[in-house]
């Protein structure tokens, strides 16, 4: 991945004031359902349509008054997706990665939650409802994607398998997603 770096949660919170965070999360739930009645979905994934037509996960950039990044992330999730992400919490426990690009200086940050299926349908059906619904980050976020490496080791997908290559096409951020969906 040109122009990003990994980095160490302790090593990306040491950069210092010049450095703004963008955190972002994978909202997941294990679905029992089937699709066209005979292939397991197993889960269910909550992306969204960014500004520029791409999906892309929900989150955004940590501000100063906030006192943590997962304090944050939960404060962009709530405004992003409605007072339904109120019922639940990113915690540091859900941290999967930490990514600074070499344009702006912009440490982007990965977290995954997994939710049951009613919280993920809530979330959902009351995101129109949330303060800034349809509203995205800017051009800065687009500099930091996530890689595959970056994806939790709990899920996998066949390297074979054709939505990973239909996915990846997509857009940088959905090669995590692919990563994440097992088939």
């Amino acid at each position: 991945m040109a122009g990003a770096r990994r980095l160490e949660l302790g090593e990306a919170l040491a950069l210092g004031s010049g450095w703004r965070h963008a955190c972002h999360a994978l909202l997941y739930a294990p679905d029992p359902g089937m699709l066209f009645g005979r292939i397991p979905l197993r889960y269910a994934v909550l992306m969204q349509m960014r500004f520029d037509g791409r999906l892309g996960f929900p989150g955004g950039f940590v501000d100063t008054q906030d006192s943590s990044l997962e304090d944050g992330l939960n404060r962009e999730l709530r405004e992003e997706l409605g007072e339904a992400a109120a019922a639940f919490r990113v915690e540091r426990t859900d941290y999967r990665s930490s990514h600074a690009g070499s344009g702006p200086r912009v440490v982007a940050h990965f977290y995954a939650k997994r939710l049951t299926l009613e919280q993920l349908l809530a979330v959902e059906a009351g995101a129109t409802r949330a303060k800034d619904h349809g509203l995205e980050v800017g051009p800065a976020w687009d500099s930091v994607p996530f890689p595959i490496s970056s994806s939790p080791k709990a899920f996998s997908t066949p390297r074979k398998h054709p939505w990973r290559k239909i996915l990846s096409r997509t857009h940088s951020s959905m090669s995590l997603c692919c990563s994440l969906l097992t088939v």
